[in-house]
């Protein structure tokens, strides 16, 4: 990760723009992916030269109405954006992410075995995962260890078989971290993370590379679990408040649903081994 953040950032959304995608008629033989910078200057309307020291790193200051006209030019949606107005140091400072000791509370683990009927786990802001209830932990045992979302889903070959769409999990990790770079791009765990799956997986420097933006927030999930086989899942994830940076993901079943009696299932299972084998993680 250099420090061009932002013009990284302009970059890898103008190559995942065709010129039709935006409207404009493409000539002659393209020699780069995507969009033109000269295109994406003439959408936003500054000078071919301003655009490209934007992205070359030599302007680094652009105004909230530039702003404005590259979001519309690379047809940003609203996480997206809100990133390009943090890397560009426009974004209010109470949206900044602080970085704190990855501790979870003694009240939030309470309020997690609160839940044990749903699996809820806490992540830092590099995805680890940093507390977990007893389902969750029923849920992620395929994974040895369960440490990081996106190391599971990368490097741990359990992912490519628990993530039913896998495509789709891995796309919607990578986001997540993308957005943690724009709230803290020098946080060094997650710079650590990214070196880390950069060298291992061609997959995440491929999505890395490309610079998606998304927040975690409500979405489905299919999984398929080597004990109790397909669950679909719904998450909502809750930003800790009292721990900036620390996110409460608790996931759901629709009651009565083959899903809901399969997670009974596991809970039952991983309640009885857990009887002679080694605590959760605390």
């Amino acid at each position: 990760m250099d420090d061009n953040h932002l013009g990284d950032f302009l970059s890898g959304r103008r190559a995942g723009l065709r010129p039709e995608d935006v409207g404009m008629a493409s000539y002659g033989a393209r020699r780069v992916a995507g969009l033109r910078r000269e295109e994406v200057a003439v959408l936003t309307g500054v000078s071919a030269d301003y655009y490209t020291r934007l992205e070359q790193g030599r302007e680094r200051s652009p105004s909230a109405q530039v702003l404005d006209a590259l979001s519309r030019a690379l047809h940003l949606d609203e996480d997206a954006r809100a990133h390009l107005y943090r890397l560009a140091g426009a974004a209010p400072d109470h949206q900044a992410a602080t970085r704190t000791a990855e501790q979870v509370s003694p009240a939030l683990r309470q309020l997690m075995d609160g839940y044990p009927n749903t699996p809820a786990l806490v992540l830092g802001a590099a995805l680890d995962i940093l507390a977990t209830n007893a389902l969750a932990d029923a849920l992620y045992s395929p994974f040895k260890p369960a440490d990081n979302l996106a190391r599971m889903a990368f490097a741990d070959p359990a992912g490519r078989d628990f993530y039913t769409d896998w495509d789709r999990a891995a796309q919607a990790t990578v986001a997540n971290l993308r957005q943690t770079a724009g709230y803290d791009p020098d946080h060094p765990r997650l710079r650590e993370v990214v070196r880390t799956l950069t060298e291992q997986s061609a997959d995440f420097a491929r999505l890395w590379d490309a610079h998606s933006v998304r927040g975690k927030t409500r979405d489905a999930k299919r999984l398929l679990h080597p004990d109790v086989g397909p669950l679909t899942l719904t998450y909502q994830a809750f930003d800790v408040r009292d721990a900036p940076g620390q996110q409460l993901v608790i996931y759901h079943a629709e009651p009565g649903s083959p899903s809901a009696q399969a997670l009974d299932l596991l809970g039952s299972l991983h309640a009885t081994r857990r009887q002679a084998g080694p605590g959760r993680r605390r």
